[in-house]
């Protein structure tokens, strides 16, 4: 395993899934998983999962920009195969909390 990237900044991975998710989660779900559990290994992912109800998903990276974030979305077999509509990555400016890139 590679050791974590300096965490410089902080990105937000969003995703808009699609309507019918749920039901076709199952058939990409560890393809899914490979690959987040491949970009938290390397230090890039540091917390992801969906929203409640399941409309939305973010992923919380960390790196010196937003590429890693935006190869995983290519990446993606969600994205890929539809069960996500949209995606964006937004840089999050962090101050408060253990980890915060810019603490005040």
């Amino acid at each position: 395993m590679s050791a974590p990237l300096p965490r410089t900044r902080h990105f937000l991975l969003t995703y808009t899934l699609a309507p019918a998710y749920l039901d076709r989660r199952p058939a990409f779900r560890a393809e899914h998983l490979a690959l987040a559990r491949a970009a938290a290994g390397r230090g890039e992912l540091l917390l992801g999962g969906a929203l409640d109800p399941a409309e939305e998903a973010v992923l919380l990276f960390a790196g010196d920009d937003a590429g890693p974030a935006e190869a995983f979305a290519r990446a993606d077999p969600y994205v890929a195969n539809g069960l996500v509509s949209a995606w964006r990555v937004r840089e999050w400016l962090t101050v408060v909390g253990e980890g915060a890139v810019n603490p005040l």
